[in-house]
């Protein structure tokens, strides 16, 4: 099992930037896909962004390409999204999330295990 918990959400101006992180339990890190979605009032959970288990292939949504980055440290048992260019509509609770299939990364929520606590992002215009 791995455990989740997310930080570096807040309150941004439209514009800004910020750099969340997850911190994973556990010592198989490395064997995990890991994704990060959002869920903003009245909608669906979304996939942002997913990364395979070596960091080398990476999944981005369309609405995100560009101004977000996914990146993890296997040494460090982390996971971080950073968002460039936040908008208003960026606006929602962001959770990190890791699967146990084989380490691929998928962009569907129920292939996904292990999901951290979550934590809100609010951009201001």
């Amino acid at each position: 099992q791995v455990q989740l918990v997310e930080s570096g959400g807040g309150l941004v101006q439209a514009g800004g930037s910020l750099r969340l992180s997850c911190a994973a339990s556990g010592r198989t890190f490395s064997r995990y896909g890991m994704g990060w979605f959002r869920q903003a009032p009245g909608k669906e959970r979304e996939c942002v962004a997913a990364i395979n288990w070596s960091g080398g292939s990476t999944y981005y949504a369309d609405s995100v390409k560009g101004r977000f980055t996914i990146s993890r440290d296997n040494a460090k048992n982390t996971l971080y999204l950073r968002m460039n260019s936040l908008k208003p509509e960026d606006t929602a609770v962001y959770y990190c999330a890791a699967t146990s299939y084989d380490g691929s990364y998928y962009y569907m929520a129920n292939e996904y295990d292990y999901w951290g606590q979550g934590t809100q992002v609010t951009v201001s215009s």
